[in-house]
């Protein structure tokens, strides 16, 4: 039976493609990635955490992986492996494992004159052999990554759909007097369960009557909302986006005015957000419309991008200048809080994919308390 979310060879050369070019324009007759995201987004497969892989790509397009196990399939001219473990021990110095097999792969090639790397993460162990000019190309890998093929958008809507089941199930349990560890395990065996396998990484906030945090061994009490902001990674792809629940079922007034006022962010954003629109307009449009709710604060982001990490570019944030462009897939979470009046406050969290005339809505579930 076939994978749909397989590794697409096609889909990574095309990418290796696109780095090819940013290459041309930077003059660089080599590229390395160290980080587990970046060799993912080339060459297919995903390592897990205490491993260090990497990449090179040459000026012809030739990519050479290194990877802690052999790679059954990936998007690789040569697929090389280096000694992870030593009888099933885990090695302590796995970076300079992997980038002695890397350095010994190019030691026949012609030396490189300019070579692009990642500069927050690339090995000494590699830049004291490497002769030619370092230029730092992490923040046009980051680039690159804002547009989503549909391989990656295809992993992204599966981790999106785990949280709708995960929103279903928290609606169903949660009643004074749950547990917010159960709360918690019950979502990520939902979340399990509809992705049949092991996640990459779950989302930040599973306590109730706070704006946020790792559950507690607490028991949820009668009149509090329960903000739940939940991030299940499928392959490496992360959603996020959130809901809030009122623990007894009866918001009061003033909760499902603030949940009104927080919930008509979103007719705008589908209304505005399109491709060359400036995320800081967005922002200040949405302050003003939070603002409206008297006596509430609101101290944080828009939003962000999402992808092969939780925070990612363009940035509903004025401390950047982003502009929205095409194949973006974006988190949006307006939010107002009052401790004492709201028990916690509102936040809720809509994931969209940007296109050029507009944007499409990839968490169709209910937004209600």
């Amino acid at each position: 039976m076939s994978d749909p979310f397989d590794i697409d060879v096609p889909a990574c050369r095309g990418r290796q493609t696109r780095l090819l070019a940013e290459m041309e324009r930077l003059r660089l007759d080599l590229a390395i990635v160290q980080k587990t995201e970046h060799v993912q987004w080339l060459a297919g497969p995903r390592f897990g955490q205490h491993f260090e892989p990497a990449a090179a790509l040459t000026s012809e397009g030739h990519l050479i992986l290194v990877s802690p196990n052999h790679a059954e399939k990936a998007a690789a001219d040569d697929s090389l492996v280096y000694d992870a473990k030593w009888l099933s021990t885990m090695r302590n110095d796995q970076r300079e494992a992997s980038s002695q097999v890397l350095l010994a792969a190019l030691a026949n090639r012609h030396p490189s004159k300019r070579v692009g790397v990642e500069f927050s993460c690339f090995s000494q162990h590699l830049a004291s052999a490497m002769a030619g000019e370092l230029i730092d190309i992490e923040p046009d890998l980051y680039r690159l990554r804002r547009r989503k093929d549909p391989d990656e958008l295809a992993r992204l809507k599966k981790a999106i759909a785990a949280t709708g089941v995960m929103y279903q199930t928290a609606r169903e349990m949660i009643r004074p007097g749950v547990n917010e560890l159960d709360v918690f395990n019950a979502l990520q065996s939902a979340a399990v369960r509809e992705c049949g396998e092991v996640l990459t990484g779950t989302g930040n906030d599973y306590a109730c009557a706070v704006h946020g945090g790792p559950p507690r061994d607490r028991k949820v009490q009668s009149g509090e909302l329960y903000i739940l902001d939940l991030g299940p990674a499928f392959r490496g792809y992360y959603a996020d986006n959130c809901r809030v629940v009122c623990v007894n079922g009866k918001p009061t007034d003033r909760q499902h005015t603030a949940w009104q006022t927080v919930a008509g962010v979103f007719p705008m954003i589908e209304r505005t957000v399109r491709a060359g629109k400036r995320c800081r307009e967005i922002f200040e449009e949405a302050k003003a419309l939070i603002g409206q709710f008297p006596g509430g604060a609101w101290h944080s982001h828009l939003g962000h991008g999402i992808g092969l990490f939780p925070h990612e570019a363009p940035h509903l944030n004025p401390n950047w200048d982003d502009a929205f462009e095409a194949g973006d897939v974006i988190a949006v979470e307006p939010a107002v809080y009052a401790d004492e009046e709201l028990r916690a406050g509102i936040r809720l969290e809509n994931n969209y994919l940007v296109t050029e005339s507009g944007v499409e809505l990839l968490s169709d579930f209910p937004l209600g308390l």
